[in-house]
């Protein structure tokens, strides 16, 4: 894969807020602090009937300002087509300001509630994602047991909801130039190996599949360093942070959050070298998701203990 001419012209931001629209994970009785802001469990002295949901999937509103600019994105929509919609009504979130949508991979865990959010963008709104979202069909084939097919992403579907959909293998700088999809992302580390238990079907046969469609977004936040926010990080959290710092030029890496995609026992084995590599790189603040799993966050809350923020849904991270 070959690199941009040079770096990504990025501007630098002065504030970053993020706020977990969808996560595995949610609780209304965590504290926040100075880094990330908690929903109320009531509003106005009243507890709500009604609450927010979590299920195995991932959706980040994202608004970002500098330089006098201030501009949004929403990352990823979540597995079902229910999830995302309740929680952006209760948390009374527009979408109607966002600069584009950003696909993180074509697995149904990020693209559930899609057209329903670019319906409610009201507006023809780029759509960035890589080609390969669109391969397949994609299957699990575990060593054990049946394999199991993935629902697939519908492109007319999505145009059909005011999708302009923008296909880069390379990445893609906003028009606001206050943050980048990362495009494809170079696989430089020896222990971040994908999916291995996923395939595709090309020409009638089933082939390993690289995911070679996963991707993140980057932030450089100004004195502070880089915002590397990843859905599945299929390709490995490391190689994606290592990739964003190639883009960028920009070495120092302050935040790094998302999906991590350490759950289970076929990754049980690459936790302690990716919590290296990320000690390594020093980040600031440190949020695993979604796909992260039990034991690796709790791995990153014992490596990073001041860094460390424990994601729940409804949760808006100030950076």
């Amino acid at each position: 894969m070959s690199e941009q001419p040079g770096p990504l012209p990025l501007l630098a931001a002065e504030e970053v807020d993020i706020l977990v629209v969808m996560d595995n994970f949610v609780d209304l009785l965590l504290a926040g602090d100075q880094r990330v802001e908690r929903l109320s469990l009531a509003a106005d002295g009243e507890v709500p009937r009604d609450t927010l949901v979590a299920e195995h999937g991932l959706s980040l509103f994202i608004t970002i300002g500098g330089g006098g600019v201030q501009t949004s994105l929403l990352m990823d929509a979540g597995y079902s087509q229910l999830g995302v919609p309740h929680n952006l009504d209760l948390l009374g979130l527009d979408l109607s300001g966002v600069e584009a949508v950003v696909l993180s991979h074509g697995h149904m865990d990020h693209f559930g509630a899609l057209p329903e959010v670019l319906r409610r963008v009201g507006r023809p709104v780029p759509l960035v994602v890589h080609p390969a979202a669109f391969a397949g069909p994609r299957y699990l084939v575990p060593p054990v047991g049946e394999r199991m097919r993935f629902p697939g992403l519908q492109r007319r579907e999505l145009e059909a909801a005011g999708a302009q959909i923008v296909e880069a293998r390379r990445p893609f700088l906003a028009p606001s130039r206050l943050w980048a999809a990362t495009g494809q992302v170079e696989r430089t580390t020896p222990f971040e190996k994908g999916l291995p238990i996923a395939f595709r079907e090309e020409g009638g046969e089933l082939i390993p599949d690289p995911l070679e469609d996963d991707q993140g977004v980057v932030i450089h936040l100004k004195d502070k360093g880089l915002v590397v926010i990843s859905g599945c990080a299929h390709a490995g959290i490391v190689n994606t942070v290592r990739h964003a710092q190639r883009l960028t030029g920009v070495e120092r890496v302050y935040a790094v959050l998302g999906g991590f995609h350490l759950g289970g026992m076929l990754f049980e084995g690459i936790i302690e070298p990716t919590v290296e590599a990320l000690r390594e790189l020093s980040p600031r603040v440190v949020v695993p998701m979604h796909c992260t799993g039990r034991k690796a966050t709790e791995a990153m809350a014992r490596a990073f203990p001041q860094a460390f923020v424990l994601s729940s849904v409804g949760s808006r991270l100030h950076l």
